[in-house]
């Protein structure tokens, strides 16, 4: 049958499939666009739409569906659906007119779909370096899990990895050297991206003295880099992202930072950092792991801040004669 003579429900799993072996995007990835389009199926069905052919689809039909989105509420919550979260779902449907487009099947071009202006600019939460310095003092290093701890906070400060890279390193990747100076990793990262991560001289001094603890003990043999040591009998050897998670949060506490901050919140810290010190954005992509420079581009507030301190000192307190 001529594919352009299915009806769009038909084509998903032909389209889940797409992204899967052509543009290769994670499990994960798949997962939600496999859930955001239910959402679409959702609205067809209830509009007696399900045999609408690719072709069909129509400005209208696509702006009666983003009326649907707006008036959607969270199950829990009662509240409308973000203007964010109304994106994810229009963003999935252009996907799948993408793939229209990549297998020509006649459609609506996916660049008719507008996105809605988000409700707010995002704000992004970061800690100054003196308030690193002030976490990084809490773990207690006169044991082993405080040398974890520690290597651990320097560790995701250092390279900017996202605590589920952080989890997965092995131990046999960190190869230290007495003296050494300079540290790179090669890592696979969010949609099966490799980059390169470097580690501090800082955060190499903290790794070599947690793992000089470990090899102390002739009967660790655990693979992971970072290990639980909880004495649970059924606890994962692997330290998860969750114990991670809990840890900090109760350093945090102990330090009178804000409880905001999360793993994540360090990552922010290292691209701000970044940022203040003169690197340029796109270098910042390449260290974060970022596909696109749109997502990156949530750190705005640092480059604007150095614009703006940078007029000032050039340009703004000169007289014109």
């Amino acid at each position: 049958m001529n594919k352009s003579q299915i009806p769009i429900p038909k084509h998903v799993n032909d389209f889940l499939d797409w992204i899967d072996i052509e543009k290769g995007l994670s499990t994960k990835t798949q997962e939600n666009y496999r859930r955001f389009l239910e959402k679409f199926l959702l609205w067809l069905r209830s509009n007696k739409l399900d045999s609408l052919l690719p072709h069909q689809l129509t400005p209208e039909h696509v702006w009666d569906y983003r009326v649907f989105l707006s008036r959607q509420s969270h199950t829990h919550a009662g509240q409308a659906l973000k203007k964010t979260t109304q994106n994810y779902y229009l963003i999935a449907l252009r996907a799948l007119l993408g793939y229209f487009v990549a297998k020509d099947i006649l459609s609506l071009p996916p660049d008719k779909i507008a996105l809605s202006r988000p409700d707010k600019e995002k704000t992004v939460k970061f800690l100054s370096l003196e308030q690193l310095e002030k976490l990084f003092s809490i773990p207690d290093t006169t044991n082993i899990q405080g040398l974890r701890d520690r290597a651990i906070l320097e560790s995701f400060f250092s390279t900017g990895m996202r605590i589920s890279e952080l989890t997965s390193l092995n131990r046999d990747q960190v190869k230290i050297r007495p003296g050494m100076t300079d540290l790179e990793l090669g890592i696979v990262g969010k949609g099966g991206r490799a980059r390169t991560v470097y580690f501090s001289k800082g955060a190499i001094e903290w790794l070599e003295k947690y793992l000089s603890a470990r090899d102390s003990n002739k009967e660790d043999k655990e693979k992971a880099l970072f290990i639980n040591y909880s004495g649970k009998k059924d606890a994962p050897r692997r330290l998860t992202p969750r114990a991670i998670e809990k840890k900090l949060k109760r350093y945090v506490v102990s330090a009178g930072l804000p409880a905001t901050t999360t793993p994540h919140v360090l990552r922010h810290s290292f691209a701000t950092d970044l940022l203040t010190q003169g690197v340029d954005l796109r270098v910042v992509q390449e260290f974060l792991g970022h596909k696109s420079i749109l997502a990156t581009q949530i750190y705005t507030h640092v480059t604007n801040k150095r614009l703006r301190d940078i007029h000032r000192q050039f340009h703004g307190g000169k007289d014109t004669k």
